[in-house]
């Protein structure tokens, strides 16, 4: 039987998306583990990581804070969870709790953790505001939160234009903001942050423009493919509607001169007073 906090996942939680956010990861994973440094996460560190998924960044978290460090992965899906304890399991990792719970109604508790990391979770859920303040409570007094957001979502787009990607990605913020989420969310963070007492440490926005041998245009291109079939499969688009994008885009991958670029997202860095 599915988990009906699976079934919900507007992006689905089946093999195929599994192995999207692992490339999805890789793509990010640089950029993640620079900012993880300068957040001050080390060995012996104890981290949360908010909205864990299959573990990608969990296992990478593990393998930093190391034996004398922690890592509690928070995450709503079942068979997330299960892809992440046999990943740390395959690693050896004994360093790592992991907890089914979903955030908007369940508490996360004062755990008094010197980070939280979250990345891509504020936007697909139905209170950012709640989600903020069960990050800062978990928090020691000087501890971060590490928030990797959406801030402008419609820059994913093709160079030359290609009509109906963009209407590819129209639908997908159409459909976030149907399941009570918001494509857009890093543009409220600012007030909720100073709210629960987060102060900004630091912000940095990352947007990627790429041609088709980049390894970066796979992400998109996974994205894509597998998003289509979603959009299905919750009867929001046709399968017409479906071959045009994928026939845009192929003619685009097949032009050596097409630039892509990626949905702008945004880092924040905030520390707890």
């Amino acid at each position: 039987m599915t988990d009906k906090k699976d079934s919900d996942y507007i992006l689905g939680t089946h093999d195929e998306e599994v192995a999207r956010l692992g490339l999805q990861h890789r793509v990010w994973r640089t950029v993640a583990l620079d900012c993880w440094s300068r957040a001050g996460i080390t060995a012996g560190s104890k981290v949360v990581d908010v909205g864990a998924g299959p573990g990608y960044a969990t296992v990478d978290l593990a393998e930093i804070v190391g034996p004398t460090g922690h890592v509690l992965a928070i995450e709503r899906s079942a068979r997330f969870l299960e892809v992440a304890k046999q990943a740390c399991a395959m690693r050896g990792l004994t360093n790592v709790q992991f907890r089914q719970a979903d955030l908007m109604e369940e508490p996360l508790g004062q755990l008094g953790v010197d980070a939280a990391w979250c990345r891509w979770v504020a936007s697909f859920v139905a209170s950012p505001e709640k989600l903020i303040e069960q990050i800062a409570g978990a928090l020691r007094s000087g501890g971060v939160a590490i928030f990797h957001e959406y801030l402008h979502y419609r820059t994913f787009r093709l160079a030359p234009r290609r009509p109906a990607v963009e209407s590819f990605a129209a639908e997908v913020e159409a459909s976030w903001k149907a399941s009570g989420g918001d494509p857009d969310v890093m543009l409220r963070f600012p007030p909720l942050l100073s709210s629960v007492g987060l102060r900004v440490l630091g912000v940095r926005p990352h947007i990627r423009t790429v041609s088709p041998g980049d390894y970066l245009w796979q992400w998109p291109a996974s994205f894509i493919e597998i998003h289509l079939l979603r959009l299905l499969d919750l009867g929001r688009v046709t399968a017409d509607w479906c071959e045009s994008v994928r026939r845009e885009f192929r003619e685009a991958e097949a032009n050596p001169t097409t630039l892509l670029t990626t949905p702008l997202f945004l880092e924040i860095i905030a520390r707890r007073e």
